[in-house]
Order: C-alpha cells, then structure tokens, then sequence
C-alpha cells in the first residue's frame, strides 16, 4: 500500500477538517491494492498481537485504513488513536478526542453509563460491547454499538485496547417501530381506547428520536378540521390555541399536509410561508421545526396526520423520513382497526404473520421473558430466561398438561409458597397484575426480581395466553434492606433532637409561639397559623406534626394557591375514573394520602367557594367522597391551615365561609413578622451562614459587626426567606472567612416600598377598580375561565372576586379597555 497526496490531488469531498478523500478514506493511504484475505489476516493479526502487527505503526496502519470508526486506548482506558473515519464523523481533531477528550461527542444521558462500563471491562480484561448514542460533526447523535477488545503480548498480559463503532440507528428505530407496530396491535386486541393506543406511539417515537415532540391529529366527520388525538410532550398552551385546526395552505404542517395528502416538511417554521397564521405562536411555545406525515386510509381518505416537532431547526434526513412514514403506518393500523371490526381481526393476523419476526425481538432483550397459557402453564421463555437459569427450551416448556419441575425448581421455595394462591387467583381474573419474587441463578445463587403479568385478549375479550417479563432488582431491594436497618437507628437518632431544630431565636415573641406548640402539638385540634409571607408557617406546621401523637405518620403539604380553581376539589379529595374529560383512572386526594397523619393547607384564604364547602363537611363530619363517586371514605386526618390574609376581611366580603373560619380557628397562632423579632435577626443569621457555608463547602468564622447592625436595621418585607435569600448569596460571593452583606442589596429593596398616603391609596383603588372593569367588559362579565377576566388580569380567580366586592363592581357593567 503507498501513500499518496490528497490536497494536491483535489479528492477531498467536505470543507474544514470535516473533509475526507474518496480515493483513502481521508488517510493518505491508498487502499486499491488490499484483498479481502489480507485485510482480513491484518484485522486478525491486531486482534490477535501477532508480530505481524505487533509495532503500534503497523496496527495504526491498519486500522485506520479500514471502513470503520476505529480507535486504540492505553491500559488506564485513555485514548491514544482514532482513526480518519472516526475523527471526521465526530468533527474532532485527534488532539481533542485524545485522552478523555472523546467523551465530548457522546451523548450526556448515556455518558456515565458507557464510561463505568468501559471501566468494568477494563478491570476485567474481557472484551465488551454495550450500546450508547454518538454526537456527528452536525450535532445529530446516532445510536452506535461500541466494541472493546484487549491486544496481549506472548505472555498473555493485555499491552493495549482495540475497538470500533457501528453505526445501528437504522437498526434502533426499525427495533423501535417493530415494538410500536406490536404494542399497537396487543392493545388494539385488547380493546384499548384509541386515546391511549396513540399516546402509547407517540411515547414510542420520543423515546426513539432524540428531541423529538410527536402528535397525532384526527380528521374530523365534516374533513375541514383536525383535531389534537395524542401529544403527551406538547405544550397545552399550544394544543388549545390549534384546537381545532382547520385544514388548508398556511395553517401549519399538519393543517397543509392534510390538505395536500402528501407529506410537509418545514424545516425552519420561523422562516417558512406555510406557517404565517400560528408562526408567532409556535415559536412562542420554542416549536422552530415541524413535519408532518398525512394519515391516508386505502381509498385516500384523510383519517389524520402525524407530526413531528423539533425545539431547533432541522433537515430530516433518509432515517427520519422513514421513521415518520412508519410511524404513520402504525397510526393508520391503530385507527382504522378502532373503527373496523374487520381491521381487528386483521390485527390478529398480523400478530400470527409476524410471530417468528417478534420472537426473535423478544430473544434479544436482555430482560427475562415468559409467555404462559391460560392455565398458568409455561409455553415459551426467551433467550435471557435460558442463559439465566441454565435451563434448556425442553426443560422449560409444559408437556402434556404437566408443569415443568425443572422450571417451578428455579424459584426460591417460600416465594411459591407465598404467591401461589396470589398467583393463580390474578390469573383467573385476567386483568395485569404483578410481585415480586426470588429466582435462581444457574449458578446457584438466587436474585429479586419484579415479574410483570399481561393478558392477551382474542377479539371476543376472551385471555389466550399471558406474557410474563421479569426486570432484576436486586440491588434495590439490598439498598431497601439496608435503608431499613438505618431508619431504626436513625429513629431513635431523629426522636431525641430538639422539635423545633429549624424555628432558630429566643425573643419574647417568637417563645410565645413555641409555647402554643407545645401545647397544642399532643393534641388533635386543628389549628390556623396566621403571618405574613416568609415568615416560616409551614415550619410551625411541621413541628406540631412532630410533636404530635401522629408524628410517625405522613405529613401532606398542600399549597391552595398553587393549584387552578377546577382541580382543587380533585386534588384535595380524590376522583373516580371518568369523573371529568381527563380522569382517565381512579385517583386518591391528599386527603387519603394523609390518612391517620396531619395535612397542613397552605394559603387556605384562596379556596374557592364550593370547595369551602366540601372542607367544611371534612371537619364537621369527619369524611368526604371523591369527585364523581358516591362512597363515604372516612378522613382520620388532623387539620393545619396557614394564611397570610385578613380572613375577617374576607368573611365581610363573603369570600370566605364564618363557619369554616370558627371550624379552623379552635387554636390560633400568630406568627410575628421579622421586624417585630429583631433581636432574633444576629442568631438566624449565624444560622444559615453555617448552613450554606457547609453546602457550599466553604470555611467562614466570622460574622462582619456592621453586617448584623444593617440586618437589624432593615425591616425585611420577605422576613425570614428574604434573609434567606440574602445570606445564601452572600455565602456564594463570600472569598474569606469572614461574612459580609453588600449594603446596596438592602437599601434597594427599601426604596420599592414607598410608604403610603390616603391620596395614593385612593388613586390606586380607582385605578384598580376601571382595570377590573375594563377586563370584565371584554369578557362579557365572565370571571373564571381561559377567557374570563381573572385570566385577563392574571390573577386568581378568588381574589379578582374578592375586589369585585370590595370595589362594589358590577360584573355586567359596560366599559371599554383602557388605550
């Protein structure tokens, strides 16, 4: 083989270092003269370190002539040499990729798992292979299937590492679409909702596709309009501003695509006239690319579109196209065998047709799997099942109504024990079912695992067989059993500290708060905790919590404001299965979650009217229903709410219940403001000088005097999370060992709180009083709602109801928006 010169023959094919000849590869090597039986004999003889390639010259010879991503490490796993192939396709220089400087192109999700097991074969010495992505000189990562194998010298000890890279992206989503097809069509046999048959696809493809946000859209009856089917990753915002889409030119990718019947690709939506009408909404929500595939049935009809959004601008290339295609295949499969009886039982054949293709599927996951008859017999296992417990097909198979005892003798004696009944009684309701029990090893040695139970259905409904895949967690049950041994110890640990550990200070107002927790906290009546924002509420929740009977059960924080007016009930008590569009299964409340324990309602000042109501009932009757159920769960929970508003102000408004107010005031404790406990300012601040001096690791002994003389004489508007916040920033910027607070960053705070004249107060009421107005105009007089005028004004539904009083606005009064 001779060298020869690839600039000045003008072969190279790409700018930059990202070019590479198309005579050698990029490697000034010509390759014309090597046969196959001597490129093989080479390959083997590196593999092998023979004489013959033996000298590191030879073997870099070697492989980076070779038509693949080559590379060499040293015995600490460092690299020493990548290959042409390999450094153009990463667009690294080999002064980058040496060393560890590889690293850079792979993907950061499988980072640290490649590179621990890198390590692992390393300290082994036997070669390995494991699966990561790979970052192209274009910023694409592609799936590649990364192999190591060690080069030893005559006395057997490894001298050097060779390896190489295949490209398996092809393989990867062809794996993932032949998964997707085969779910599809399980759940399709199954009588899954569409609803979720689609969801479940686009999971599939963005789990696959890297950055992708796949949707599908539905045709409607008249064929004029789309709507949103399945898009678990889309913004909400951006599915209720396309719902419903209107076919047509310039109504987006899937709008045109449905329109055309033919495929729309945009690969820069900021750019691109199809996107006119929702471009600035698109971007709005970080959508810049999107493509769409149309959903064509057998006689060309629209049933749909299937899209794909990208956050960045992007070319599909040929993978990407083939990707969407067969997505849209399976979509078309999903909802065509939806609407036709006659497109299920096609399903089924399909299932039938492709049985040998899906078993050689399932031989390749490294998961263990069974499939069983609907006697609970075994009738298949994988390849992972036979290489784990050593067994053979024969052995494992059922014969002739007979259980295998080979196979029943794999798992440990008192988990059948257990199970069997469970086993058998889950089996016999035909609905999925799991546990968790020990399997032995075919070395003897027996693992946890969580087994997983799934029926397959006939088109009648009827179980035919069941599929059964166990994932090993037997490191996670050592670490529960270890996390068990230390809780007892740490129990006893926890139960000796002092309760109110992080309530720091010792003036007369803050002891007469501690004084009522001690009180209060062994017995069971609710209490209200009043105080301004940042004063630490929820810390004197706690420590009642702690100090209670209940301390050993759980504590559920609930921040009332926090949640939208319409899920509150929901949130707080529970729904049943189709209670409202959404509630797609049962789901318990904070509420039962807090069963025999205390749940503390944060801002209990915001909740709405008819959920004052249903809180009452809790506290008169002690029980409630779920939203959408009939059933009376009793509520063994004790009450802790907290506010930092005037609820007498609130109750003349009438926008709280005096009876729920007298309900949660039997034991008030006021919580008293930062400024009226300023001799308690120097402690908190050692306090969390310690506490973010340790987190930051750093070491600071000194408190700076004229730092503490201007804490206390700043009157914190965000009491004790502003001090917080102020010192946490200050630990950050701190170089010494001695701890200082910057002047400026108090005195700005106090020149935002202008101090208030009648004049102003009523200026700003008259103010406040046409905005209100304006809004309600605009919205018809309708308060709640996306289009109501709390969403207008951006503020809670219970307050803008609460200044509707106080200002004495009519809802339905005419008005005009302000220019």
């Amino acid at each position: 083989m001779m060298g020869h010169d690839c600039r000045s023959r003008g072969q190279l094919s790409r700018p930059r270092f990202f070019r590479k000849c198309v005579i050698c590869g990029g490697t000034g090597i010509k390759k014309r003269g090597m046969q196959q039986a001597d490129y093989n004999q080479a390959m083997a003889s590196a593999a092998n370190g023979s004489k013959r390639a033996r000298q590191p010259e030879d073997v870099r010879l070697v492989v980076d002539t070779i038509p693949a991503l080559a590379w060499s490490a040293r015995l600490d796993g460092s690299a020493e040499f990548f290959n042409r192939r390999w450094l153009d396709y990463a667009g690294l220089t080999a002064e980058e990729a040496a060393d560890w400087g590889w690293t850079v192109a792979v993907h950061p999700e499988d980072l640290d798992r490649l590179t621990d097991y890198w390590r692992q074969v390393l300290a082994s010495g036997v070669a390995g292979e494991i699966e990561a992505r790979l970052r192209r000189y274009d910023g694409e990562f592609r799936w590649f299937l990364f192999r190591a194998e060690p080069l030893r010298d005559d006395s057997g000890e490894i001298i050097r590492w060779y390896g190489a890279n295949t490209d398996i992206e092809e393989r990867k989503r062809a794996e993932a679409l032949l998964a997707a097809e085969k779910k599809t069509l399980e759940m399709l046999a199954g009588g899954a909702p569409l609803a979720d048959i689609l969801k479940n696809l686009c999971d599939a493809i963005d789990a696959q596709a890297g950055n992708t946000i796949s949707t599908v859209m539905l045709m409607d009856e008249d064929g004029v309009r789309l709507w949103p089917a399945a898009g678990p990753r889309l913004p909400k915002g951006w599915i209720a501003a396309i719902t419903p889409l209107k076919i047509g030119p310039f109504t987006g990718s899937c709008g045109t695509a449905a329109a055309l019947k033919q495929r729309v690709i945009v690969s820069d939506i900021a750019a691109d006239p199809l996107w006119v009408e929702f471009r600035d909404v698109a971007l709005s929500y970080g959508l810049r690319a999107a493509w769409s595939q149309p959903l064509l049935s057998k006689n060309k009809q629209v049933l749909g579109t299937f899209g794909m959004y990208y956050t960045e601008p992007r070319t599909p290339s040929e993978t990407d196209l083939r990707l969407i295609e067969g997505a849209g295949h399976i979509a078309v499969i999903a909802i065509e065998g939806e609407r036709s009886q006659a497109a299920l039982t096609k399903a089924f054949d399909e299932i039938a047709k492709s049985e040998a293709e899906l078993r050689t599927i399932i031989d390749a996951i490294p998961e263990l799997i069974t499939t069983i008859g609907r006697d609970g017999n075994f009738q298949y296992a994988n390849q992972a099942v036979l290489e784990y417990t050593g067994l053979t097909k024969e052995e494992v198979l059922t014969r002739e109504g007979v259980k295998s005892e080979r196979m029943l003798q794999v798992f440990h004696p008192e988990d059948s024990e257990r199970l069997r009944d469970e086993r058998e009684a889950a089996i016999s309701r035909g609905v999925p079912f799991e546990y968790e029990r020990r399997v032995r090893r075919k070395d003897g040695q027996y693992r946890w695992f969580l087994v997983h139970y799934n029926p397959l259905r006939d088109k009648r409904g009827q179980v035919i067989r069941w599929y059964a895949t166990a994932t090993d967690i037997d490191e996670r049950k050592q670490a529960e059993e270890r996390t068990r041994q230390e809780n007892f110890a740490l129990r006893e640990e926890i139960d000796q500290v002092f309760m109110f550990e992080e309530i720091v200070g010792s003036s007369a107002a803050l002891k007469t708060v501690l004084s009522g927790i001690m009180k209060v906290a062994p017995t069971n009546s609710t209490v209200l905790i009043t105080g301004e924002t940042g004063t630490g509420k929820e810390l004197i929740a706690r420590a009642i919590h702690k100090g209670s009977q209940r301390a050993g059960q759980p504590f559920i924080s609930v921040n009332c404001a926090a949640i939208p007016a319409s899920l509150i009930a929901s949130e707080l008590f529970g729904h049943e299965k189709g209670a409202f569009t959404g509630a797609l299964q049962r789901r318990q409340g904070r509420f039962e979650l807090a069963d025999s324990g205390t749940i503390f309602l944060d801002e209990i000042g915001e909740l709405p009217s008819e959920t004052q109501i249903a809180l009452l009932r809790v506290l008169q009757e002690r029980q409630f229903e779920r939203v959408g159920g009939n059933r009376v769960i009793p509520a063994d929970v004790r009450i802790i709410a907290a506010t930092n508003r005037d609820l007498s102000a609130a109750i003349t408004a009438k926008a709280f219940r005096a009876d729920l107010f007298y309900r949660l005031n039997v034991f008030p404790i006021h919580v008293p403001p930062l400024r009226s406990r300023k001799e308690d300012i120097p402690m908190l601040v050692e306090y969390f000088v310690k506490r973010y001096a340790d987190k930051a690791s750093k070491r600071i002994s000194k408190i700076d005097k004229a730092t503490l003389k201007l804490c206390q004489a700043y009157d914190w508007p965000g009491n004790i999370r502003e001090l917080q916040n102020i010192v946490e920033r200050s630990v950050i910027l701190c170089n010494g060992d001695t701890f200082w607070i910057d002047e400026a960053w108090l005195t700005c705070y106090g020149a935002l709180r202008p101090k208030s004249s009648g004049l102003l107060t009523e200026s700003l009421k008259s103010y406040e009083k046409e905005l209100i107005e304006a809004a309600l105009a605009e919205s018809n007089g309708k308060v709640a709602g996306t289009n109501g005028a709390a969403a207008k004004l951006g503020i809670p539904r219970s307050t803008l109801d609460l200044k509707i009083k106080q200002l004495k606005i009519k809802k339905n009064t005419p008005g005009k928006p302000r220019d």
